[in-house]
């Protein structure tokens, strides 16, 4: 096996790039109205996956206290049967 010795690239000044991303805000902490209920199933249902997972906080966008409650809160609509554990999965 031959090796040849490549001539150097002309260096090139390098640019750093900016990346520019929003901020998620915590829903709960924005509108005082909303509330975490474990009654409220339909609610519930937009912070978990279709699997039946609970979104994280950082995908979210919840603050970290009322990710706490909102942890508890499906944990309890799991419990009393308001949300599934799991999806069903057929073979």
């Amino acid at each position: 096996m031959v090796t040849r010795n490549r001539p150097a690239r002309p260096s090139r000044p390098r640019r750093k790039r900016r990346h520019f991303h929003r901020r998620k805000i915590c829903r709960f902490c924005a509108d005082g109205a909303v509330s975490i209920d474990y009654k409220d199933p339909k609610a519930l249902r937009f912070f978990t996956t279709e699997r039946g997972k609970i979104i994280p906080r950082r995908i979210s966008g919840n603050c970290a206290k009322h990710q706490r409650m909102l942890t508890v809160a499906i944990k309890r609509a799991r419990n009393i049967a308001l949300l599934p554990f799991t999806t069903s999965t057929v073979k």
